[in-house]
């Protein structure tokens, strides 16, 4: 199985911090905090949006609710 130990982590860890520096490392970590926020508020949004055409108005009856008017029914004799 893959698995990485302690020991892995923190030469990973060493390697990053080498590379970019503390500070640009506080910097990505807020860049990519921003973009999860983003994200989220973006889904959210989407999933509260209403569908398009959702509540028209058709002949009289609303579309789009659960609620049903009867209708009329021709009788044949």
């Amino acid at each position: 199985m893959f698995g990485l130990g302690i020991g892995e982590l923190l030469v990973i860890l060493a390697i990053v911090l080498l590379l970019f520096g503390p500070k640009r490392i506080k910097s990505l970590g807020g860049d990519l905090g921003s973009a999860i926020k983003g994200f989220r508020k973006a889904v959210a949004e989407e999933d509260n949006k209403p569908e398009p055409g959702a509540n028209r108005v058709i002949e009289g009856e609303v579309t789009g609710t659960s609620i049903e008017t009867p209708r009329k029914q021709d009788s044949h004799v």
